[in-house]
């Protein structure tokens, strides 16, 4: 068994799949999470006592510079959608991040892996895009060879993207199709970004340096909710929304995350949407980490018959949805 990682956000959706692939791998794993109750079931995913859970908030300091003591590397992958409460994105994304990155060089972890966004710009109109940059920026300062990792829409069994158009397409006669649905997107699949992060973590050559990670197809988001509307086996009217509608509803949105319950669409999101989301060829990516990228046809289809009639009884449906190779 090989040395400790701590995982920052191991018990989210991508958290979950790094920490397999991590044990897999014959990592020691540490999985620091705000509230260690509910991320105990990680303890399934390694052989006995290979997997440990300890309670640290990325806010907090002192918590996060205990999670790393004994540490050799660490993966931080805390990240929200929207803000809610005291989840704000610059307190996760950037003070988060540099919290984690200013900690693992005073403890002399000399490895880490800062998992970003496609997107992250520091001159972006989204809060969200601006806050991942200036988290790299961080890390970078404390730690510059540490990995950034930047994935486009990340799916898969528990993801946010599919799951939400596909119930939405159960009880609605229409899917928007915000911005005219032109956006594109290069949808990776989550094992192959868990891959990715465990490659970087020792590989020598990828010490310092960015990776942007997408799957094999560019998809418009049409395209995408063309995708959902044929594996759930759904007729569907896909209603043009301009950016301004979109504009006004997520606002709505933003009133909802004051709440415990999830915002459909906050105007953050609306902004990222008029920026397409797709892998820079100059920058490297899964193939340089040795990951071949998974089409995101070939696992959809393994999580979305729930939202069809009749379940996993009913006929699969047939696919030509025109991707783009990427």
């Amino acid at each position: 068994m090989q040395d400790l990682v701590t995982v920052f956000g191991g018990s989210g959706f991508v958290g979950s799949q790094v920490v397999r692939a991590l044990a897999r791998a014959g990592h020691r794993v540490r999985v620091a999470v705000r509230q260690p109750a509910r991320a105990y079931d990680l303890l399934l995913l390694g052989d006995v006592g290979q997997i440990q859970v300890v309670q640290a908030n990325i806010r907090d300091k002192d918590s996060v510079a205990r999670a790393l003591d004994g540490a050799s590397a660490c993966v931080n992958l805390v990240g929200v959608l929207y803000e809610s409460g005291r989840q704000k994105f610059a307190s996760l994304h950037a003070e988060g991040a540099r919290n984690v990155a200013e900690a693992a060089k005073a403890a002399g972890v000399a490895r880490m892996v800062q998992v970003s966004a496609i997107g992250a710009d520091a001159g972006s109109p989204s809060v969200y895009a601006r806050t991942k940059a200036a988290g790299e920026a961080a890390v970078r300062e404390a730690l510059p060879q540490a990995v950034i990792l930047r994935p486009s829409i990340v799916f898969g069994p528990e993801d946010d993207f599919f799951n939400r158009f596909a119930a939405m397409a159960v009880l609605s006669p229409a899917l928007p199709l915000i911005g005219g649905g032109k956006t594109k997107f290069q949808p990776v699949f989550v094992g192959d970004v868990a891959r990715a992060v465990a490659a970087a973590l020792v590989n020598p050559a990828s010490a310092g340096q960015t990776y942007e990670l997408g799957g094999p197809a560019i998809l418009t988001f049409r395209q995408l909710l063309e995708l959902v509307l044929s594996e759930t086996q759904r007729r569907r009217f896909l209603l043009p929304l301009p950016f301004g509608v979109a504009s006004l509803i997520g606002q709505v949105g933003n009133l909802v995350a004051l709440t415990p319950i999830a915002p459909p669409l906050t105007t953050d999101q609306v902004a990222q949407l008029k920026v397409d989301n797709v892998a820079n060829p100059a920058l490297p990516g899964l193939a340089e980490l040795g990951v071949e990228a998974t089409a995101v046809e070939s696992v959809v289809g393994s999580y979305l018959y729930r939202y069809r009639k009749g379940g996993q009884f009913a006929e699969p449906p047939e696919l030509d949805i025109g991707a783009t190779p990427a």
